[in-house]
This record gives structure tokens, sequence and C-alpha cells, in this order.
């Protein structure tokens, strides 16, 4: 028996009767489980309140950046308002980090003090 240890050939051939197809014996190797996957940690991406971003404006990123239908950033608008801080949403922590960058930069170029932070969201 030949053991051929190569990449390119990864099978272990009988090599009796080569030409003889019924006594020619493969192995091949088998996967024997499916790798477990994990869903990536999800972050919240957190406004906070202020006393001068205009509610306008906070409404406009979150139809902007967050993609929520107008009633939908009132609301989350009035809880940040209501409470002081808000989740806008909730996203893999490279997708939040870059959201959270974008609002801030965009406030700070409209000249106001909107606080937008991440953190690990826990159901």
């Amino acid at each position: 028996m030949i053991n051929i240890k190569d990449w390119h050939f990864p099978k272990t051939i009988n090599m009796m009767n080569v030409h003889d197809d019924t006594e020619r014996e493969e192995e091949t190797d088998v996967l024997v489980a499916d790798p477990e996957l994990q869903a990536p940690p999800m972050y919240a991406v957190i406004m906070y309140n202020d006393d001068y971003t205009p509610m306008e404006f906070v409404v406009m990123v979150l139809m902007q950046e967050f993609k929520q239908a107008e009633d939908q950033a009132v609301e989350t608008m009035l809880a940040i308002h209501h409470d002081g801080h808000g989740i806008a949403g909730i996203y893999p922590k490279d997708i939040a980090e870059t959201k959270a960058k974008k609002c801030n930069n965009l406030a700070r170029k409209e000249g106001y003090p909107l606080l937008t932070q991440i953190e690990p969201y826990k159901e």
C-alpha cells in the first residue's frame, strides 16, 4: 500500500492491482462535524441628550444614519430627551463604532455637542 502525503492528492490508494477497478480501495478524509459558529457580539449605539442640539437635528441623524422611519426617529429622539440617553441602533462592533463616529463628526460639523458612544449590548 502506498500512502501519498501531498496536499494535491490527499488519498491513500491500494496499489496491488491498479488496473483492476474491483481491487482498488480509496480512502478520503471526512469532516466529522460542522464547525460551531457564533454570532458576533453586538453593541448598542447610545445617543446622549444635551441642551443645545435641536430635536430636528437628532431626528434627521436617526433617519439618515440609522435608517429609522420618521415616526420611529421621533419616538427615539423623545426617549433620548426624556431619559437622558437612548439606543439609536444595535450592530456588530465595527459598524457601531463607524456609526457613532459619523454621528459625532456630523454634529461637530454643524456646531452641536451631540454625543454618541457605543457599549456592549446584552439582551
